[in-house]
Parts: C-alpha cells; sequence; structure tokens
C-alpha cells in the first residue's frame, strides 16, 4: 500500500465505465502526517490499468480450459499395443484421422446431444396419438457416422481376420467418450447382428443382418433390447409375463409390458416373450422363453404398430439416450427364437462393448487432467510440478492402462473365436473373463472418473464444464447387462457348468505369462509378488468349494476381483516391460517420474 501511495496521478481518468465516468478512488495513508507537509486528503488517487482490477470487476485472470487433443496421437499404450499386435498403417491412418474428427466436430456433437436430450410427444396438433421420440440433430448425425466409419461392419467384415474385433474396439474405445453415448445402440446393434448371426442368416432376419452391418448410412440400421420386465430386471427368466400369440401366418403377435427398453428409437429390436397354445397357456422358467424379432415402424397414420411409449425414464445419467417404458399390444413378431441361449451371444457382444465404453471413459477423463495439470498454477507451480498430484495421476492411469490392457486381450479372444483360431483354452479364457472384465472394469471407471474430476477442483462439479457428465454416464457400466453381483455369480455359473475348466485354463496361462516374464530381472519382484497371489487365490477356491455353495457365493465378488486384478498384471505377453503392473510399486514410481519428465503424453517405458 505504501508503495502505491507513492505514486501520484495526474490529471484524472475520464475512461467511461458503463456508460458513466468511472468512481474515484481516494487512499488515505494510516500513518500521522508530519508537520507541515500536505495531508492525504489532499492527494486524490485513481485506479490504474497496472491494478488487477483496473479493467473489469472481475479481475484480469481467466484459468485456462483442458484441451482436448487427437486421441489416438495422445493415447501411447493404444499405440504400442497396435505395434505389437497389429502393425498394419492403413489401421493406424484411419485411426488417426478418426482422432482428429473427434476432436474438431465429433465431440461437440456429443454436447449437444447432452444439453438436447430426447423428448416424448404423445400426441399431434389434432389429438391424435404418435408416441413420437424426438432426439437431437447430433443424435442423426452419430447414426450416420457410426455407418460410415464402420463402428460394427468392421468386426463383420473380418479383413484382418482374428484382429478385426480388436481393430473395431479400438475404434469404439476413441469415440465413445465423445459419442453422446451413441456407443450404447451400437452394442446393441453389434449384439443383434451377432444373434443373427449365431442362429443362421436367413429369411426373415437376412434383410437386418445386412442393414444392421452396413456401411451406407441410408441402408444402416440399430437395433434396440428390450428385455426387462417389471418383475425381472436381470432374473428374466421368472420375470418375464410378455407373451407371444401365434398368427396362421406363422408370425406371433406379442402382449406385454416392457419397464426398461434402450434406444427405443430403433429401427429394430430383440426381445423375449412366452409362447401360448392353443390353450393360452405358457411354459414357465427359461424353458418357456423365446427370442423375438421385430421391425419398429408406423402406419400412413403415423402411429407405432402395436406399441404404445408410456413415458422416457429420467435417469441420473445417460440422458442422451431414450429408455422407455413400452405397452406391446399386438407388436407383430417373427418366427420363434431360441430364448435365453441366444441371449448369451448377445451378452458377450454387449458386455464387451461396455467395458470399452469403461476404459474409454477413464482414459479421457485422465486426459483432460493431465493436460490441465500443465495448465493450472497453484501455491506457485502447475499442478503436475506437485509429487502428490503427480501420484494421484500415476495411480489414475496404472488402473486404467490394466483396463485397456485387460478389455483388449478379452476382444482378442473374441477374435479369434469368430475367426476359427481359439484353441480350446482361448474359448475358456473368453467364457471366464467376459463376465469378469464388464464387472471389474464397470466398477473402476467410477472410481476413476470421480478421482479425475476431483483433479479439476470445483470445476470438475460444474455442469457447464461438461465433466459431470462423464461420471453419472459412467455410473450406469456397474449396472447394465448386469450388477456386479449379478456377474460375479456368473462367474460361478461359469465354472460350475465348465465343471472347473475355465479355472484351470486360467491358471494355466497366467502361469505360462509369468514363466516368461521370469526372464527379466527387473521384473523379479513384480513376478513374485503375482505368483504369490496367484498361489493364494488357488487355494483360497479350494478352501472355498469345501465349504458349501453359501460361502462360495458370499465370496464370489472377491473371487471376481482377483481374478481380474491378476490377469490385468500381464495381460499383454508381448509387452516385454509388462506395461501394467498393479502390483509393483517400483513401476509406479517409473510412472510418477514419467509424468513429471513428458507433458506431451505417455511414452511406453522400457525393460530398463
Amino acid at each position: 500500500m505504501s508503495a502505491l501511495l507513492k505514486t501520484h496521478i495526474a490529471g484524472g481518468c475520464h475512461r467511461l465505465w458503463k456508460g458513466a465516468p468511472r468512481p474515484i478512488v481516494l487512499f488515505r495513508s494510516a500513518s500521522v502526517a508530519e508537520a507541515g507537509s500536505r495531508s492525504d486528503e489532499d492527494h486524490v488517487w485513481e485506479a490504474t490499468d497496472s491494478l488487477t482490477f483496473s479493467g473489469a470487476r472481475i479481475g484480469s485472470f481467466f484459468q485456462e480450459r483442458p484441451v482436448l487433443k487427437n486421441p489416438f496421437v495422445e493415447d501411447a499404450l493404444l499405440r504400442g499395443y497396435l505395434r505389437r499386435h497389429l502393425p498394419n498403417q492403413e489401421i493406424f491412418s484411419d485411426l488417426a484421422a478418426f482422432g482428429e474428427r473427434l476432436v474438431s466436430e465429433v465431440d461437440e456433437w456429443g454436447r449437444e446431444c447432452e444439453l438436447n436430450p430426447p423428448r416424448l410427444v404423445h400426441f399431434d396438433p389434432w389429438g391424435r396419438r404418435v408416441d413420437h421420440i424426438v432426439t437431437s440433430s447430433s443424435w442423426k448425425r452419430m447414426k450416420d457416422l457410426s455407418a460410415r466409419e464402420g463402428l460394427v461392419a468392421i468386426g463383420y467384415e473380418r479383413a484382418f481376420g482374428e484382429w478385426s474385433r480388436v481393430y473395431q474396439m479400438c475404434k469404439l474405445y476413441l469415440f465413445s467418450p465423445s459419442s453422446g453415448l451413441y456407443t450404447c445402440p451400437l452394442a446393441m446393434t453389434d449384439g443383434a447382428a451377432k444373434v443373427i448371426q449365431s442362429i443362421g442368416v436367413s429369411s426373415p432376419v437376412e434383410e437386418a443382418y445386412r442393414r444392421l452391418t452396413s456401411r451406407q448410412p441410408d441402408v444402416f440400421w440399430t437395433s434396440g433390447q428390450w428385455m426387462t420386465e417389471r418383475r425381472g430386471g436381470s432374473d428374466v427368466a421368472s420375470g418375464t409375463e410378455t407373451v407371444a400369440v401365434p398368427q396362421r401366418d406363422g408370425s406371433y403377435k406379442l402382449h406385454g409390458f416392457k419397464w426398461f427398453t434402450s434406444a427405443t428409437d430403433a429401427d429394430m429390436t430383440l426381445t423375449l416373450a412366452r409362447v401360448q397354445d392353443g390353450s393360452g397357456e405358457t411354459t414357465p422358467g427359461s424353458k418357456g422363453l423365446s427370442l423375438f424379432y421385430a421391425e419398429v415402424s408406423r402406419g400412413q397414420d403415423g402411429r407405432l404398430r402395436g406399441l404404445e411409449v408410456q413415458r422416457l425414464k429420467d435417469k441420473l445419467g445417460t440422458r442422451q439416450m431414450p429408455t422407455a417404458e413400452l405397452l406391446l399390444d399386438g407388436l407383430p413378431l417373427s418366427e420363434e427364437g431360441r430364448g435365453v441361449a441366444s441371449i448369451a451371444n448377445m451378452l458377450t457382444i454387449t458386455r464387451i462393448h461396455n467395458s470399452i465404453s469403461a476404459a474409454a471413459a477413464m482414459r479421457r477423463v485422465l486426459q483432460l487432467a493431465r493436460d490441465y495439470a500443465a495448465r493450472r498454477t497453484v501455491f506457485g507451480k502447475h499442478l503436475k510440478d506437485h509429487p502428490l498430484h503427480v501420484q494421484t495421476l500415476a495411480r489414475m492411469e496404472v488402473e486404467t492402462r490394466g483396463a485397456f490392457l485387460l478389455v483388449m486381450d478379452v476382444c482378442r479372444l473374441l477374435g479369434c473365436e469368430e475367426n476359427g483360431s481359439a484353441s480350446r483354452q482361448d474359448s475358456h479364457l473368453l467364457r471366464l473373463l467376459t463376465p469378469v472384465v464388464k464387472l471389474y472394469t464397470g466398477k473402476q471407471a467410477v472410481a476413476v472418473v470421480s478421482e479425475g474430476l476431483e483433479s479439476f477442483g470445483g470445476q470438475g462439479y460444474m455442469e457447464d464444464t461438461g465433466l459431470p457428465g462423464i461420471l453419472r454416464d459412467a455410473q450406469v457400466l456397474s449396472i447394465w447387462e448386469g450388477t456386479t453381483n449379478v456377474l460375479s455369480l456368473d462367474v460361478l455359473r461359469c465354472v460350475a457348468r465348465s465343471s472347473g475348466m475355465v479355472l484351470q485354463a486360467y491358471f494355466s496361462h497366467t502361469k505360462s505369462l509369468l514363466a516368461g516374464a521370469s526372464s527379466f530381472s527387473s521384473l523379479s519382484p513384480a513376478v513374485k509378488a503375482v505368483d504369490g497371489a496367484v498361489s493364494d487365490l488357488e487355494e483360497f477356491i479350494k478352501v472355498a468349494s469345501s465349504r458349501g455353495a453359501d460361502y462360495m457365493e458370499a465370496a464370489a465378488r472377491d473371487l471376481a476381483y482377483s481374478l481380474a486384478r491378476i490377469y490385468t498384471a500381464y495381460c499383454d505377453p508381448k509387452c516385454s516391460d509388462w506395461t501394467v503392473n498393479l502390483f509393483s510399486l517400483s513401476w509406479l514410481y517409473i510412472l510418477t517420474l514419467e509424468i513429471q519428465e513428458c507433458d506431451a503424453g505417455f511414452q511406453p517405458i522400457s525393460a530398463s
């Protein structure tokens, strides 16, 4: 203040401020004036442009926002994985160009889908019931983009053999955080195509399969998935009350109420119902369920055929996608399907899609948090220069890398099975790891994204930054396609139905990878830690199995988590540095140093 009082401004400041002469700022010294000197009251001072608040009441500082950069170029782990397993220049060029388009165009579409969620118009202006679901223009753009980019088609064209699924899922991994949740209808579209393919592409679903896997926007269809009823949830065997009434032409009409119908604006759907016999009776349990295909269409009067949309769901997240309660009143369906057996093929696909979205959400929030750490200054230095903040980001990175590699290995196994090159061990691993990867990544996504929001401080809590939406949308990942507990029990069923063969395949595979990693002396502590975890898990399974079904059920979640954490420690056998190892504190320390030294993005860590 004393330095400020020594400055005398000649004249006055006549700059206009909010349309009026700027007010004079008067400073009075707290010291006693010397005898004979001018009083401080004789000095009139005005604020100058050198003062922080001279230009405006809100001050001159504005925090730089985090900048989204090309997610493919910025993701060293993704690029390193592809270099090791799928070193194809065509794929690299496609993903790099797609990543650039996501940044320059598509990410804004996704934001518009969030800001303009779907709405339901029950009646037209003249009182006729139309049940029209209005979606944003960007939601429609997402559909065209998905077709042109082959986000479903790549998995069925199989241009890259057993690695086609990995390529497809890598592209969806980039797309998911910017998609405005359009990856959800794509998951169900992929699942529907898989079901049709598994039961045989023939009439009347041949045309649907062609459309579901098309790259032409005017041909491409999406599929809904209308399984859940008020009584059932995941328990479709006892919860499905919908009945299918046979028609003379061999088709069926469906009557029932579907409590959750995802992607209700889709072009077609797969749904469950119980076929009525001649006396109007149905068979209870899973044996009585059949899977049906239906096209969603409107009559000349604009009304949905056989459908009434009761209301759209008001959800915590995933607000971009229309989810509705539907009354099925005579919905015409195709011939009887295989019921629960067919759902298994669909769930394999949709659970993998769910896991891809989980890993992608973690990567996106971490990418933004890292960029922000290089822009935000607190306590005299950037966030990236604070060791504690760097350690937090490092731990998020470990979880993100583990999730990515776990998901990609399951995608690899799926590709091998579809390509006919899967061994018996591969098939067992795919069956076991599909529920494991979904339950584990779903829970980790919520934790990592929540931590990521915290790294932005108060801005992470502000809706207009778009950051809270990532967390709200992540919450559905541990719920959709089976909660964590439901999937943990699915792991137990998988073990029982295979007579323990899936666990034998798991331990055989992990031990072979451990043997390969043991040749690197720098990994000795990590190998020892993981090897001990494997032994402990084997011993636990023996003890738990001897204590009865209730004990094993109570331990199901811990078992599933252990399977996931051990597998993520070495699920990329081609990576000599064990790119992710959740058990190695030395690896975490190396990663911490790496973040401090590298602002542009993570670089692969060498074995040395």
